[in-house]
């Protein structure tokens, strides 16, 4: 026996199926059961639900509250309570609406006793889910074009799918419907769509080309030079790719513009993914290192060696703080970017890995796809939750998930297919964020705003909460008590000198304290430059320090060289 909790079109269903000849029971929503006997339904208190709100109403608040207490300004005081007011309000809204407007909740597969989830099939699945969810289960097989990768739009309504020998296709996945398809007659390494459905890029056999939703080509960008991957920032309308020379590029999308060109430094590199939380773009390599990079710098900001043997597939969580390496080392790998330490090490090889909007982890070698899910929420140690075997001979290319749907696409050598996995979509969309039903008057709107919203390449950095705080300024050294009373007694004695009285016009109040202020600094000057001085010894002697410390000898080579 074994439960289906899924929510496919945001709507939650219960389907309790048994088998082997066995009574199914349905079991309403809300009722508890003990011992085989049917509870008592328990009505919620008006209590419980206001701790709630509160509860969720502090995921909506712009962080803690000002301490007015230490505030003497009483008119800043005012304004500043005022405005915590209107945030309160705001977040309890928002709590509400979360509570009341957007009840449903993802599910999972949930076995009984003995049995265990990754054992279920697609086709038991299918025969229990309805019949608009059994829809997105499908296989298109095309032999002659594959092997093939995709990509989703960020609302899950469109994809657009390449194949290797040429064949690009644009699909509605709400109509199950082709809407343009085309054949460039050339190698296709890569395809990506830009802010929106109405364009997309395709890393072809010299160059990437921009095309737009008619299938009409609009631009060539040969500064890129062959390209065999391409991501898109969306927050930063960049479009970043990876070259067979190692060459990373940006360019804005919007005014054209090449942004950055780097040489990595590490040879050929086909493994790029973007950190979803801050930008930053990571290469895995074939020396097993991942480097992660942005815009604004010529060298990477992070340089860790993951594995033992090229890396061969990358994965970032939605969190933006959890990263999966998988290595020809036959290993798959579970990282805390925080502290750049590995959390889980699992047995196993993947040449792709993606992470669903609720956190599970689909990877997938030669024609095998396994998913993997956080046994326990928060701590991050994954455990197989399901498994799906293709048709014996398809090599598996790309794994990616839909957004806001249970549904895992794959592309591999025969064509593309798509199965059903219960919990991995995200059963509320934020309309304002990625509406799967927005109308083309919806979709000016919001291409507008986002290009308004557009964040500068400046922005991209491992911990984009430091944007709009201010620098710490430097720890000022021990203060020397005998110099600082040599200054104030040379100062005072400066001020004792009474000025001399000057004829008519030369004895204003406004030159005399301009010479007193002369005598201070005049007074000064000595001090402060003896201290620079210290300061500049200090700093010397801390450079001779540390190029005496000798390095070990793999260490050697690295070291900076003296000039001769």
């Amino acid at each position: 026996m074994f439960f289906i909790c899924c929510d496919y079109n945001s709507i939650d269903y219960w389907i309790l199926c048994k088998f082997r000849n066995t009574e199914s029971l349905a079991i309403p929503m809300g009722v508890k059961q003990e011992n085989g006997n049917l509870g008592k339904i328990v009505p919620v208190t008006d209590q419980e639900i206001d701790d709630e709100i509160d509860l969720k109403a502090k995921k909506y608040l712009r962080g803690e509250g000002a301490n007015l207490e230490v505030l003497k300004d009483k008119k800043l005081k005012g304004q500043l309570a005022v405005r915590e007011e209107l945030y309160g309000k705001s977040a309890k809204a928002a709590a509400k609406a979360e509570k009341w407007l957007m009840p449903s909740e993802g599910g999972y597969l949930e076995a009984e006793g003995i049995e265990k989830t990754w054992r279920i099939k697609q086709e038991s699945i299918a025969r229990e889910v309805d019949i608009s969810s059994s829809k997105k289960q499908y296989d298109i097989v095309l032999p002659e074009l594959g092997p093939y990768t995709l990509d989703f739009t960020s609302s899950g309504r469109y994809m657009a799918v390449a194949g290797r020998k040429g064949h690009l296709a644009l699909m509605d996945m709400k109509n199950l419907s082709l809407i343009k398809e085309l054949q460039v007659r050339e190698t296709v390494r890569d395809v990506v769509f830009l802010h929106n459905e109405l364009f997309f890029a395709a890393a072809q056999k010299k160059y990437p080309y921009i095309y737009n939703r008619d299938g009409t080509e609009l631009h060539c960008l040969k500064e890129h030079g062959a390209v065999l991957k391409l991501q898109f920032l969306k927050n930063h309308f960049l479009l970043a790719s990876i070259n067979k020379f190692g060459q990373l590029h940006y360019q804005d999308v919007t005014m054209g513009q090449m942004v950055a060109n780097y040489r990595t430094g590490l040879g050929r590199s086909d493994m790029m993914q973007v950190n979803p939380f801050n930008g930053v773009v990571a290469l895995g390599h074939s020396g097993g290192t991942v480097t992660m990079w942005k815009p604004t710098s010529p060298t990477p900001l992070i340089k860790m060696l993951s594995h033992q043997g090229p890396i061969s597939a990358l994965g970032f969580h939605q969190s933006g703080h959890i990263m999966a390496t998988a290595g020809m080392d036959k290993k798959i790998k579970i990282w805390d970017l925080r502290k750049f330490e590995p959390l889980q090490t699992l047995p196993g090889h993947a040449k792709t890995l993606d992470f669903s909007q609720k956190g599970l982890l689909a990877s997938g070698t030669g024609s095998y796809v396994q998913i993997l899910r956080d046994s326990s929420s928060g701590t991050h140690h994954y455990e197989r939750y399901m498994t799906h075997s293709m048709v014996k001979g398809y090599q598996i290319r790309k794994l990616l998930f839909r957004p806001y749907e249970d549904v895992l696409g794959i592309g591999h050598s025969m064509g593309w297919s798509s199965i059903l996995i219960p919990g991995s979509g995200e059963p509320n969309f934020d309309s304002w964020v990625a509406n799967p039903f927005e109308t083309s008057k919806q979709r000016r709107e919001k291409e507008i705003h986002s290009l308004l919203d557009k964040l500068p390449p400046e922005t991209i950095m491992l911990d984009p909460s430091r944007i709009g705080s201010v620098r710490p300024m430097r720890r000022r050294e021990k203060p020397n008590k005998e110099r600082d009373a040599e200054v104030e007694a040379a100062v005072a004695s400066v001020k004792s000198v009474p000025l001399k009285n000057k004829t008519k016009g030369r004895n204003k109040a406004s030159k005399r304290v301009g010479k007193k202020q002369e005598g201070i600094l005049r007074a000064k000057r000595p001090y402060l430059e003896q201290q620079m001085k210290e300061e500049q010894e200090l700093s010397q002697k801390k450079q001779r320090v540390s190029e005496a410390v000798k390095l070990p000898k793999s260490l050697q080579r690295f070291a900076k060289k003296k000039m001769s």
